[in-house]
């Protein structure tokens, strides 16, 4: 077991499987030696554990616990298309959408959720750039989508 598969372990965190997509586009694409993730939810074995607008329907809380599941599914993506985390050499880039209520304008809070979760893994080369954007809904009423740029060391 590998130093960031370990690191999980000690939180509580076990990756779930990456299943197929069921529309037109691949979890993750690799050039050169970055991965970009697509878009991830806050599935867990299929079902979202939240759903609704952060601000009306969920609290900030409830964001920042859909933002952490979001990181989950995009690390377990990120395994599958290098497969060990231990070849991750920093997070470069975070781009998060947040369901937001009208008049909600803590979208960086909520998306803390998942950045704090990418410290707590990978420490300093957790550390990333990032957008935080409200808007007015999001596929099937997820709260939170997170996509990620890690650079990976070279094969």
């Amino acid at each position: 077991m590998g130093q960031i598969e370990t690191r999980l372990k000690e939180l509580g965190i076990t990756l779930p499987e990456v299943g197929e997509p069921k529309f037109s586009y691949i979890p993750s694409r690799r050039t050169g030696n970055l991965v970009y993730t697509s878009g991830m939810d806050c599935r867990v074995d299929g079902v979202l554990i939240h759903e609704g607008k952060v601000g009306s329907d969920l609290t900030i809380e409830q964001g920042q616990e859909a933002a952490r599941q979001c990181i989950i599914n995009a690390l377990a993506v990120i395994k599958k298309e290098i497969g060990s985390l231990d070849k991750v050499k920093q997070v470069v880039k975070m781009l998060a959408f947040v369901n937001s209520a009208p008049g909600f304008g803590d979208q960086p809070y909520v998306i803390n959720g998942g950045s704090n979760l990418l410290i707590e893994v990978f420490g300093d080369a957790g550390r990333h750039a990032r957008s935080a954007i409200g808007t007015s809904d999001l596929p099937f009423h997820t709260p939170v989508e997170i996509e990620i740029i890690v650079e990976v060391a070279d094969e």
